[in-house]
């Protein structure tokens, strides 16, 4: 099996995300992609979050007309914080079958990759697919991570990925760019401004039902 786990805020989920999900998904030829909304993330202590389950709800209602989307709540599942390798061990333990699993991740949160709890280990247990910036070419892993890790990394040029020395891949793939962003979204919901065609319909009738950001 092929997943591809798809981590994030959403607050809210936009056609952003779900675009470039879909892209990799077929890009890859993953079975499917879930996405799973974080409990307390890490790195997104700056300002007051959404609860989980209004995230939670919103991300199963714009993923429901996808087949090969899913949706899970892991992550609030645990106590503390939402680390991502903890959330990788849960679906590697939870399947009897082989699975591979391929995490799906921003350019910007990518280059922080040494801040992230455990980043080695997690390096190890799964491939890395890297949504990359406009305009942005390949610098190699060297410019992000420590020299003694990238020069163990081996570039393969035909399939365009880098593969670590325990099996492990790292993929830099351009998605069609789509200048949308949760901030920018929470912000004309507070102007009272549209975000129709930002974000799927359904999600904007939740988001108004449940008077969020405004």
């Amino acid at each position: 099996m092929k997943w591809g786990l798809f981590g994030g805020t959403f607050d809210p989920i936009h056609f952003g995300h779900l675009r470039a999900a879909q892209e990799l998904l077929e890009m890859l030829g993953l079975e499917r992609v879930v996405f799973i909304p974080a409990f307390l993330p890490p790195h997104k202590t700056e300002r007051v979050i959404s609860t989980f389950e209004h995230r939670l709800q919103m991300v199963s209602l714009a993923v429901s007309d996808n087949e090969r989307f899913d949706v899970s709540d892991v992550e609030h599942q645990r106590p503390g914080k939402s680390y991502s390798i903890d959330t990788v061990r849960y679906f590697l333990n939870s399947h009897d079958e082989k699975i591979d699993l391929y995490f799906i991740t921003g350019q910007d949160a990518f280059d922080a990759i040494t801040t992230w709890h455990q980043w080695e280990k997690l390096l190890s247990l799964c491939h890395f697919v890297v949504m990359t910036r406009l305009g942005y070419e390949t610098r190699g892993l060297g410019s992000i991570l420590p020299n003694d890790i990238a020069v163990n990394y081996v570039y393969h040029d035909l399939e365009d990925f880098f593969q670590g020395p325990q099996g492990s891949r790292i993929y830099f793939r351009k998605t069609t760019f789509l200048d949308i962003s949760s901030s920018a979204i929470r912000q004309d919901v507070q102007q009272g401004l549209s975000v129709q065609y930002l974000v799927p319909e359904q999600v904007i009738r939740f988001m108004n039902e449940k008077n969020l950001y405004r």
